[in-house]
């Protein structure tokens, strides 16, 4: 089967930038924890968050130490015992509808000061982070005095205090999935965001002030992974919901095993999408440049690995790289841009090294000749071709715009190679045939797989993965079902 390959005529002319305002971030000099209520001082020391986009310094943010943690706990607990546990449902879901209220109406403010802090193009975080952490909490405040009708029971109860650990790729829509369904059923709130991405969900704290939530249902602490250890180990904490790499969530749940706690554990990814001579071309090929490009690969389920048939697999490859050629890497903040800036300097550092390793290993590299902006964190569009299941590139989350390609021949092939992997969060599958893609997905060891999309999500659609994966899920009833008593929940001690 040959794919028709469409030409574009060169028209001689490129997109005049146009960049969004920084002003409408009113980023701050300073910003501070938020603990019971209030922004206060935090005494570990302060930490500069810097723009990915220049390298240069964006704001000084005051970090919390163990005792703050300690304190946002007690807190916490005060505010479970004497207000949260003692609301109706419905009073409950007022709040979290306020909250989501209160995003909607500053959502261009959000998205501003999320790209400027974690490097992601402005049109990622306008069109698709801050609506969707509104409808986290929209969709949860609806489900608040509704506890009785998930299965659980005629009552299920809350689980108490939650210590929460958040990523900085996703900083805000990651606080909006774990935040809403802990208030939504009952319980109080400790997050830690990302030492790299603070500043949105301290935004996200004014929002939570004006809407008149009870002081210390919602704490956020500040800081390094010191922090979030002591947060998630910490005796006074109820349910534990950590989003990180495998390795730290591999430590907390051998830390966390015997203890009885609940625990989610969202972790890396190495996601599959599997290509068939019939899938619908021009679809595939904007699905897998959505899924690994447009997010600078820095999410846990980017399709990192193209699995493609062998019969067009030369002819879709090309396809693909004619498509790539067109994205604009460059100024975050400009609307034209389609690859943004990789969050830090140490995450370009492993990019890099994970691109050299993929070169001295065998496989053949292809890289987009877009320019790249002389200062702040970049990486241009890569593809690998060539490359083996063993090597680094196949095996390891590189968390950048990287795609390895492989080929396969048959279904049961395809399989194989997409499940040899440590992983189990995410996988695609590309085909006109219906029961071959339920097939398919009957058979992909993954916990969340789309057809003929990537990544799309939505707050009543449960995500979460297997394996290295991590377990438990986020989002829909059964991530809400995870921050309430119930028997089939996963505890710190289950695989």
């Amino acid at each position: 089967m040959s794919i028709m390959t469409l030409t574009t005529p060169d028209l001689g002319w490129e997109y005049a930038p146009a960049p969004e305002s920084r002003a409408i971030a009113r980023v701050k000099d300073r910003y501070l924890p938020f603990v019971g209520g209030e922004f206060v001082e935090g005494r570990g020391g302060d930490l500069d968050s810097v723009d990915p986009g220049t390298g240069e310094v964006l704001a000084t943010v005051s970090t919390s130490s163990a005792a703050d943690v300690d304190a946002a706990i007690d807190t916490a607990r005060t505010a479970y015992d004497n207000v949260w546990s003692k609301l109706s449902g419905a009073q409950r879901g007022t709040y979290l509808f306020r909250i989501a209220r209160g995003i909607a109406e500053r959502s261009r403010e959000l998205a501003v000061i999320e790209t400027l802090d974690n490097g992601k193009p402005i049109k990622e975080t306008r069109d698709f982070d801050v609506p969707t952490a509104a409808q986290h909490f929209f969709y949860h405040a609806g489900w608040a005095d509704k506890l009785q009708h998930l299965g659980l029971g005629p009552e299920p109860r809350p689980l108490g205090v939650a210590g929460q650990v958040i990523p900085w790729n996703f900083p805000l829509l990651m606080a909006a999935w774990k935040i809403a369904p802990a208030l939504a059923a009952g319980n109080t709130v400790v997050i830690k965001p990302a030492e790299t991405t603070p500043l949105s969900i301290l935004v996200l704290a004014e929002i939570i002030a004006d809407a008149d939530l009870p002081p210390g249902v919602v704490n956020i602490v500040t800081g390094a992974g010191d922090i979030g250890s002591h947060l998630v180990t910490h005796p006074g904490v109820d349910k534990v919901a950590f989003t990180g790499s495998t390795a730290v969530g591999r430590r907390i749940q051998s830390e966390l095993a015997g203890t009885g706690r609940k625990l989610t554990l969202e972790l890396g990814g190495k996601g599959a999408n599997i290509v068939f001579e019939d899938a619908p071309v021009d679809q595939a090929v904007e699905g897998i440049v959505n899924g690994i490009f447009f997010n600078q690969g820095q999410v846990c389920c980017a399709g990192s690995r193209l699995i493609v048939q062998e019969s067009i697999a030369d002819e879709f490859v090309d396809r693909l790289k004619d498509r790539v050629e067109t994205l604009r890497v460059g100024d975050p903040m400009d609307k034209n841009t389609d690859v943004g800036a990789i969050n830090s300097a140490r995450q370009l550092e492993r990019i890099n090294a994970l691109v050299e390793a993929g070169v001295e290993e065998g496989a053949e590299p292809w890289t987009s000749s877009c320019p790249l902006p002389d200062r702040g964190y970049f990486v241009a569009p890569t593809i690998f071709t060539r490359a083996t299941q063993s090597m680094r590139v196949s095996r390891e989350e590189i968390f950048g715009p990287v795609l390895t390609s492989m080929t396969f021949r048959t279904p049961d092939e395809a399989v194989t190679k997409a499940n040899n992997t440590a992983y189990g969060l995410s996988a695609g599958v590309w085909t006109e045939k219906g029961s071959r893609a339920m097939g398919m997905a009957a058979a992909l060891r993954a916990g969340v797989i789309w057809e003929n999309t990537f990544n799309r999500f939505d707050p009543t659609a449960s995500f979460g993965g297997y394996r290295e994966s991590g377990f438990g899920r986020e989002g829909g009833p059964a991530g809400l079902a995870a921050y309430l008593d119930a028997d089939d929940e996963p505890t710190a001690g289950d695989e």
